[in-house]
């Protein structure tokens, strides 16, 4: 089964979500853990979170994605901007845990300046101070495009976050088409390459969910800037490509087109037919 969703608002309680979800042919989703803009997040509502993993059981649904919001900065040169990103992280992971064995996403951060092995230091040590012994939660490095001073742009950078962190087996990688195509990353020519050479770097077993997005410029421009599936640069077949990859086939994926409701279930339902095991 194509384990495929889209990033969705629970404005109106994640259950209502993941009724969303299923109504556009999903069988998971992502969503923001608060304003994407940073902010405080609502008082968790445990009779909401209990009826959605109910629901999610009875509809068959792969795991979910709970997205940091992007003011996340954990390798900021500003300490209150560090200090922001460690304690919106400590609560996240907290009320993750209404939602047990789940998927956490983050943008790595920008160094600003500092050096790209400073940004990497400064993320490790958040890391080492958020995770804990018994969450249940995967969370998950987002690869990024390189626009600015994004740390993440490179496996080779992601690796080094990684091997950096004491809890280790807690931690995985989110890799998304747009970006790493956008970072110089040939995913629509040569996926096999870019596929061998991340398990050659990190390892295959760390990759734990894709965002599947075209991109609206070429391959290695750094811009980061999402397109509907098939009006890109990266195009359908090569993103066809990656769902039916047999390394791949059994992630999640989690669409970030710059869709409505209508226009991910018409990118849902091609993506279905298109999916080959």
């Amino acid at each position: 089964m194509l384990n495929i969703g889209a990033h969705l608002s629970i404005s109106k309680g994640i259950l209502a979500c993941g009724k969303e979800a299923t109504s556009i042919g999903a069988n998971t989703f992502q969503f923001f853990t608060r304003n994407p803009r940073g902010g405080k997040a609502k008082e968790i509502d445990s009779k909401d979170t209990n009826a959605l993993l109910e629901y999610m059981k009875e509809n068959n649904f792969s795991k979910i994605l709970a997205h940091a919001p992007y003011t996340l900065n954990p390798c900021s040169k500003t300490e209150k901007t560090r200090e922001f990103a460690l304690e919106t992280m400590k609560d996240d992971l907290r009320r993750m845990e209404y939602l047990p064995n789940n998927l956490y996403n983050f943008h790595p951060g920008s160094h600003v300046g500092q050096g790209i092995e400073k940004g990497i230091e400064l993320i490790v040590n958040q890391l080492n101070e958020v995770l804990f012994e018994d969450m249940t939660t995967t969370v998950l490095l987002e690869t990024m495009a390189g626009k600015g001073t994004e740390v993440g742009s490179k496996f080779q950078e992601l690796k080094e976050i990684l091997d950096g962190v004491t809890l280790n087996e807690k931690m995985g990688v989110c890799l998304d088409t747009c970006h790493v195509f956008d970072g110089g990353y040939d995913i629509k020519d040569n996926l096999e390459d870019v596929l061998e050479e991340f398990d050659k770097i990190i390892g295959i077993h760390k990759l734990k969910a894709i965002h599947l997005n075209d991109s609206k410029n070429f391959l290695g421009c750094h811009k980061d800037r999402h397109e509907k599936i098939g009006e890109g640069g990266i195009g359908l077949d090569a993103l066809v490509g990656v769902i039916n990859h047999p390394k791949l086939k059994d992630l999640p994926f989690f669409l970030e087109t710059p869709n409505d409701l209508d226009g991910y279930k018409s990118e849902i339902t091609l993506l279905r037919e298109n999916y080959k095991f």
